[in-house]
């Protein structure tokens, strides 16, 4: 038996991961309502919870741990949940009876009341789906959005390579669902269940992409203010005094602080934007849409609406990356400016201190030669006292003579001792200098 070296510990996991989310067969007319609710970031197990009791009422097995999609029949309903990055969805599958209306009943009403009020998080997606076969005449896009839409305007096309129309109105009816509505020409279920799958999607990642927007109009007035308040500073720096950069400096730090904490707080919402709205480009691009007559196609609809909102979420990041290297190159000048300020401050202390160096030098001096004066008068004075005494024991000597010879020589041994003195300090602060 062939033996394979140890497996990498993500090898089974990394090879599933294209496996991740498959779609759902979809056989005969069914009606579908998706919902997606929005999660804190890590993962919590309380949506998996609410499954696993669900589960338990109907006798199912529940999720096993680390699952992120799961999919069960629990007689009265189908159940597909989902764990994404930011949201959990919940799908949920019912066959379309004869003679029932194609959104009423809808099929998250077949779900206990109960457990869908205690779901975990906040409703941010809500839509109903509905795959019906096409019938011997195609119904007028007046009758379709007359009998589902309430009249409105229609979003459509043909799509599959004219397999399905489908239709939506992209907006949020009475029950605070938005609609789509698939008429099925000749797709397989599995190609049913695809297509389907894509138009839940985009629908999910379109209003994902879109909460990126209020953040930008939020922070769109903080970047004017803050652009006003760096055009003030700039315009101080030019004429300001040493006196004026400290806090000049202490205005700019504060205010890149500000942009920073902003940055921070608003970089994951401009990037995942920009990461949903090319999730829906993509997913629209799969539809392959063939154009019908008077209806806008998804891709026109999105590239109208959708695209607008997601270029000035993009031109605010911009506009906040920007701004934010402005103030930094600001910052730097001043900074270089404030330093140059300082090493001119330091330049003249240090001459100040040469200054004070050099006069304490020629004190130094002239307090050395003071001293070899007064050894030279105390020495001198001492001899002569001294051959004072020996004249009056009657020694021949004259104290003036010996003073006289005893001056220079006491100048002399002075002036050497003082030398000796000063050389041993020099070669002493030589080598201290040197261990340093």
């Amino acid at each position: 038996m062939l033996t394979l070296p140890p497996n990498h510990e993500q090898r089974y996991g990394l090879s599933n991961e294209v496996h991740a989310r498959p779609p759902e067969p979809l056989e005969g007319p069914v009606k579908l309502s998706c919902i997606a609710l929005t999660t804190n970031w890590p993962y919590s197990d309380a949506d998996q919870e609410v499954v696993a009791e669900l589960t338990r009422r109907y006798g199912a097995t529940p999720p096993g741990p680390g699952v992120k999609h799961y999919s069960v029949d629990l007689r009265d309903f189908r159940l597909i949940w989902e764990r994404h990055t930011e949201f959990t969805r919940y799908t949920f599958i019912v066959p379309v009876k004869a003679g029932v209306a194609a959104f009423s009943p809808s099929a998250i009403e077949a779900a206990p009341a109960d457990w869908i009020a205690k779901l975990p998080g906040e409703l941010i997606v809500a839509t109903h789906a509905v795959l019906l076969p096409a019938g011997e005449e195609m119904p007028t896009h007046a009758g379709l959005s007359a009998q589902h839409f309430s009249g409105n305007a229609l979003i459509g096309a043909s799509i599959a390579g004219g397999a399905a129309i489908s239709a939506t109105d992209f907006r949020l009816h009475a029950d605070g669902f938005s609609r789509f509505l698939v008429i099925n020409r000749s797709m397989t279920p599995w190609h049913a269940g695809r297509i389907v799958q894509r138009l839940l999607e985009i629908e999910t990642y379109r209003i994902m992409a879109l909460m990126a927007l209020p953040v930008a109009q939020a922070l769109t007035p903080k970047l004017s203010a803050w652009e006003t308040d760096l055009s003030l500073v700039t315009t101080e720096m030019t004429a300001s005094g040493a006196d004026d950069e400290a806090r000049l400096l202490g205005r700019l730090t504060g205010l890149q602080a500000a942009i920073e904490k902003s940055h921070t707080e608003t970089q994951f919402r401009f990037s995942a934007a920009a990461a949903y709205y090319a999730l829906v480009q993509r997913r629209i691009r799969e539809l392959r849409e063939d154009r019908l007559a008077d209806m806008q196609t998804f891709n026109e609809f999105t590239e109208r609406r959708l695209a607008p909102a997601m270029d000035t979420c993009q031109s605010t990041a911009r506009r906040q990356a920007e701004l934010s290297e402005r103030v930094d190159r600001a910052a730097q000048l001043l900074s270089a400016k404030v330093d140059k300020a300082l090493q001119t401050q330091n330049r003249q202390i240090l001459e100040s201190m040469n200054k004070r160096a050099e006069l304490q030098l020629r004190l130094q001096q002239t307090v050395e030669g003071l001293s070899v004066a007064a050894i030279t008068y105390y020495v001198v004075g001492v001899v002569g006292y001294f051959a004072g005494g020996l004249q009056a024991i009657g020694v021949q000597i004259d104290p003036k003579f010996a003073m006289g010879i005893a001056a220079p020589i006491s100048l002399a041994l002075a002036i050497a001792g003082v030398w000796h003195t000063r050389r041993q300090l020099e070669q002493r602060e030589k080598s201290v200098s040197g261990s340093t």
